[in-house]
C-alpha cells in the first residue's frame, strides 16, 4: 500500500511534470530549427544573387543594356535552375532595368505588384544598399503571397566596384516551400497570415500536441506571417504508459521475488545436494573413482563437494595402490618380462642419480668453506674481503639453484622408485592369480604410462591422445597390465624415432569399441612415425628373443611379454607397417568387463 502511494506521488510530482517540460523544450527547439532553416534558405538566395551580381556580363549590361545578355540569361530555364520566382536588376536610382518572373509549378509569368511601376518605391528599405553596395535579405508581402527576397550588389566580376546596382532574386513562400522547411527541421509546420495569438512567440499545449507560434517581420519591420510548429506529446503518453507498466510490474514484483527466492534456494542448496547424492550413488554403483564434482562455488556446498572429491580421489589412489600391489604375473616364463620392465623403470632413476651426483660434485661447497674461513681471519684486506663476500654471495646463489634442482630430481626419483617397487611387488608374486579389473579413463592411463618411461623417451617423443579416448569415458579393464603394455609401446616408439634419425617424433594413440565374438572389446591403436618394420618381420616381433635393435641393450622380451599379458586377458595384439621409414602401428584388442561396455556419451 505504502509503495503504491509513493509511486502515485512520484508520478504526479516528478515524472509527469518532467515529461511535460521535455516536450516544451523539444517544441521550442523545433521552432528554432525552423528559424535556422528559413535563414539558410534566404542565405542560399543571397548567394545566388551574389553570383549574378559579381559577374562581368551583368556589370556591362547595367552600363550598355546589351539585349543579348537578357536573351541568354533571363529565361524560364534559368529561373527554374535557380529555383526562384523572380530575378531583377535594379540600377543605382532604383529603376528596375530588367526583370523576369515565373510561377514555378505552372511555368507561367507572375504579375507582381511591386514590379508594375518599373521602379522601387521610395520607401523600399534597400534603396540605401544600392549606393553602399551591401547585400540584403528578408521577407516581402506581394499580391502573389509572401516572398523570400535577397539582393546583392552588381560588381565587376572581381568583387570590385564601384557598384552599379543590385541583383534581386525572390521565391514565393508556397505550401510546398513550407513543407520543405518543415522537412528540413524534421517537424510539422504550418503558416498563418495573422500574428501569433499573444506576443512574438507563444507555446500552447493543445490535447495531443504542443504548439509553438512565432511571428516573423517583413523588410519594413512589420509582422508579416506566423509559423506554427506542432509537436506530438509522445513523451507524456509514453511516460504514462511506462507508469502503468511500472504499476503492473510492481504488482508482480512480490510473485517474482518469491519465485526467485525459490529458484535461488533450489540452485544454491537443493540442486547441488541432489547432484552430490547422484554422484555418490554413481560411484557406489560403477566404482568409477576418476569422476569429479568439480564445484567452483565458495559456499558450504562447494566446500562439501570439494571435500567429497578429495575423499574419492584418495580412495581411488588407495584402491589403485592396492590393485597395483596385488598384480601378479600369469605365466611362469614372465620372469624375463619382470626383469625387462624393471630395467625400463630403473633406467630413468639411474640417469637422474648420475645427473644429481654430477651437480653435487660441481657445486662449489669446498670453495665456499675456504672463503668463509678466510673471511673469519683478521688479516684480510678490505679489497680482498669485498671480493670474498661477492664470491660467497654468488656461490650461495649457485648452491641454492643446485639444491632446488636436486630436490626436483629427488621428487621425480621418489615417484619412479615407488613405481619400481609397485612393479616388483606386482610381478614377483604367484604367476596364476586373476587380474584385477578396474574402471579407468584412457587419457589418464596414457599419462600414467608416460610418466614412468625414461626422460630421453619423453624428450624424443610427443604422445598425442586422440579425442576418441575422451569420448569412450570410463571403461573396465586390467589397468596395471594395460599400463605396462603402453609403457613398452612408448619406449619402442621412441627408439624407432631415434633409429629413423629424427630429433622429435609423434606417437598417436586412438581407441574405439568394437563388436567381436559377440562381445564388446576395446581396440587400442598406437601409431608412430619412426623407422617402421620390414614386412618379413611383422609376424616375428612378438616372438621371444626376436628384436630388430641392438642385442646388447635389447633382448626381445618387451613385446613378447606384452603379447603374453594381453593373451592372458583373452585378447590379442598385432603390428602393422607400410614398410621401412614409414612408421609402425601397434594394435591390441581386449574384452571389456560385462558390467560396463558401452561408451559414455559426452564423458570427459
Amino acid at each position: 500500500m505504502a509503495l503504491g502511494a509513493a509511486e502515485v506521488l512520484v508520478d504526479r510530482t516528478i515524472l509527469t511534470p518532467s515529461f511535460a517540460e521535455l516536450e516544451r523544450s523539444d517544441a521550442r527547439i523545433a521552432m528554432r530549427r525552423i528559424d535556422y532553416a528559413l535563414d539558410a534558405t534566404l542565405d542560399r538566395l543571397r548567394l545566388s544573387a551574389t553570383d549574378w551580381g559579381n559577374w562581368a556580363d551583368t556589370y556591362r549590361y547595367v552600363q550598355d543594356r546589351n539585349a543579348n545578355y537578357v536573351t541568354d540569361n533571363f529565361t524560364n530555364v534559368a529561373l527554374r535552375q535557380l529555383d526562384v520566382s523572380v530575378v531583377m536588376i535594379v540600377d543605382l536610382d532604383g529603376e528596375i532595368i530588367q526583370a523576369r518572373t515565373q510561377d514555378l509549378p505552372s511555368g507561367q509569368p507572375l504579375r507582381l505588384d511591386f514590379l508594375q511601376n518599373k521602379v522601387l518605391a521610395t520607401s523600399f528599405p534597400w534603396r540605401a544598399n544600392l549606393l553602399t553596395g551591401r547585400a540584403a535579405q528578408g521577407l516581402l508581402k506581394t499580391n502573389a503571397g509572401i516572398m523570400m527576397l535577397a539582393g546583392a550588389p552588381v560588381l565587376d566580376g572581381n568583387s570590385g566596384g564601384p557598384p552599379r546596382g543590385m541583383v534581386m532574386m525572390g521565391r514565393l513562400l508556397s505550401p510546398a516551400q513550407i513543407s520543405s522547411l518543415g522537412a528540413q527541421a524534421q517537424t510539422r509546420l504550418s503558416m498563418l497570415l495573422q500574428p501569433a495569438p499573444s506576443g512574438r512567440e507563444q507555446l500552447i499545449e493543445a490535447g495531443a500536441v504542443t504548439q509553438v507560434y512565432r511571428t516573423f517581420d517583413d523588410l519594413y519591420g512589420k509582422p508579416i506571417m506566423t509559423l506554427r510548429v506542432d509537436v506530438p506529446r509522445e513523451i507524456t503518453m509514453r511516460g504514462h504508459t511506462a507508469v502503468r507498466y511500472a504499476s503492473a510490474y510492481l504488482a508482480g514484483a512480490a510473485v517474482i521475488a518469491l519465485f526467485l527466492l525459490l529458484l535461488a534456494l533450489n540452485r544454491i542448496v537443493l540442486a547441488p545436494l541432489a547432484r552430490i547424492t547422484r554422484h555418490a550413488v554413481a560411484i557406489g554403483d560403477e566404482e568409477d573413482f576418476s569422476s569429479r564434482l568439480d564445484f567452483r562455488s565458495q559456499d558450504e556446498m562447494g566446500v562439501l563437494a570439494r571435500e567429497f572429491d578429495r575423499m574419492v580421489r584418495r580412495l581411488g589412489e588407495t584402491r589403485r595402490q592396492l590393485v597395483d600391489q596385488s598384480f601378479q604375473a600369469g605365466f611362469a616364463e614372465l620372469a624375463k618380462g619382470v626383469l625387462h620392465n624393471l630395467g625400463n623403470a630403473m633406467t630413468p632413476v639411474g640417469v637422474r642419480v648420475a645427473r644429481l651426483r654430477d651437480r653435487l660434485r660441481e657445486a662449489p661447497a669446498d670453495d665456499v668453506r675456504q672463503a668463509i674461513r678466510e673471511l673469519a681471519g683478521s688479516e684480510v684486506s678490505p679489497e680482498r674481503r669485498a671480493d670474498l663476500e661477492e664470491f660467497v654471495r654468488l656461490a650461495c646463489k649457485e648452491l641454492a639453484i643446485a639444491i632446488k634442482t636436486a630436490q626436483e630430481d629427488v621428487e621425480v626419483m621418489s615417484r619412479q622408485t615407488s613405481i619400481v617397487q609397485g612393479v616388483l611387488s606386482e610381478q614377483m608374486r604367484s604367476a596364476r592369480n586373476e587380474h584385477v579389473i578396474e574402471s579407468v579413463r584412457l587419457p589418464e592411463l596414457v599419462a600414467q604410462s608416460l610418466e614412468i618411461v625414461p626422460d630421453a623417451c619423453r624428450q624424443r617423443l610427443v604422445v598425442k591422445a586422440d579425442d576418441s579416448l575422451k569420448k569412450l569415458g570410463p571403461i573396465r579393464v586390467a589397468r596395471t597390465v594395460l599400463r605396462l603394455v603402453l609403457q613398452n609401446f612408448i619406449i619402442n616408439a621412441a627408439d624407432a624415432v631415434r633409429e629413423a634419425g629424427k630429433d622429435k617424433g609423434v606417437l598417436q594413440v586412438a581407441a574405439e569399441i568394437v563388436h567381436e565374438d559377440d562381445r564388446e572389446q576395446l581396440h587400442l591403436h598406437c601409431r608412430d612415425n619412426g623407422v617402421g618394420i620390414a614386412a618379413d618381420n611383422l609376424d616375428r616381433v612378438f616372438e621371444k628373443g626376436f628384436s630388430t635393435k641392438s642385442k646388447e641393450t635389447n633382448h626381445g622380451i618387451g613385446l613378447h611379454w606384452c603379447a603374453n599379458a594381453i593373451a592372458a586377458l583373452g585378447g590379442r595384439i598385432w603390428a602393422a607397417s607400410e614398410g621401412l621409414g614409414r612408421g609402425t602401428s601397434m594394435h591390441l584388442l581386449i574384452p571389456l568387463d560385462d558390467r560396463e561396455t558401452t561408451p559414455a556419451a559426452g564423458a570427459a
